[in-house]
């Protein structure tokens, strides 16, 4: 009989209680900021890295895990389980998952990487029934067509109010010509089959709350949403407004509100958010 291991980047969107209620391990990326290196998650947290962030001189830079880290939460799985299942981040964000495939291919572990396509709370609903699945005893097959069906269902919106840290970060180099023109633009971006794409831009904060607009009546529209998640950077106002609706068009869903990760918060900057949902 299998027993699978799962494993996750830390820019995945996880509270505390459900890493050990499920038993997941997380590969840390590393963070780097005003010349000071942190672990993500180990030695900086979330709120601690914002703030640091804000008040920087320069952009900060996040690494993806080396190959050390990767062996060294590998070599902690205990020698029963059968299977390591490793759940990464959409490579348009970060080579995180190139790494995870060159320590598969180093390792006499059997491990399996598969590519969410999302990250954040996106990534963690794949993340979650992978390791509710593995705690029920199910086989790594019938855990990766579990996860292809939700990764088919799941939608990510994303608001950024400052385009100046996407665009240095290279996110959206593609459009770094028509964008830095622009002043006060806001976008909304979607993550969809490993593509970071721009489906709304335009002068002002009413742009992303106009299209958000659209997002709840899609949401209201849609049939057995499973779960909701809020993740933003540094600015609570509008997800506020946002919870206030959620809670009028689809109170029994449930919802989960958290500061994204210190990946995102470099990508994205000050005052970004991102409404993630999924539908069986």
């Amino acid at each position: 009989m299998s027993k699978v291991k799962i494993l996750a980047d830390s820019s995945v969107q996880l509270t505390p209680e459900e890493i050990e209620k499920y038993n997941i391990s997380i590969v840390p990326l590393t963070i780097s900021i005003d010349d000071k290196t942190y672990t993500d998650g180990v030695d900086i947290t979330r709120e601690e890295f914002v703030r640091e962030m804000d008040a920087s001189k320069d952009l900060p830079k996040t690494s993806q895990p080396s190959i050390g880290t990767f062996m060294n939460v590998i070599d902690e799985v205990p020698a029963d389980y059968t299977d390591i299942l490793a759940l990464m981040m959409t490579p348009s964000i970060s080579g995180t998952i190139n790494a995870a495939r060159q320590v598969a291919d180093m390792t006499d572990r059997h491990v399996e990487v598969i590519d969410t396509e999302f990250t954040d709370r996106a990534q963690g609903f794949q993340v979650l029934r992978a390791a509710q699945m593995a705690q029920e005893g199910k086989s790594v097959e019938e855990i990766k067509q579990a996860l292809s069906v939700i990764r088919d269902h799941t939608y990510l919106y994303m608001g950024v109010t400052s385009i100046e840290n996407i665009l240095r970060g290279g996110r959206l180099s593609r459009f770094a010509g028509t964008l830095s023109t622009l002043l006060n633009i806001n976008l909304v971006l979607t993550v969809k089959n490993n593509s970071l794409n721009i489906e709304k831009r335009g002068r002002g904060r009413k742009t992303i709350e106009k299209y958000m607009d659209n997002v709840m009546e899609e949401i209201k529209s849609l049939k057995n949403i499973k779960s909701i998640g809020i993740s933003y950077v540094d600015n609570m106002d509008y997800v506020n407004e946002l919870k206030e609706k959620l809670a009028e068009i689809v109170p029994n869903v449930p919802l989960l509100i958290r500061v994204t990760s210190p990946v995102i918060a470099t990508h994205a900057g000050s005052g970004a958010f991102a409404i993630e949902f999924y539908t069986e």
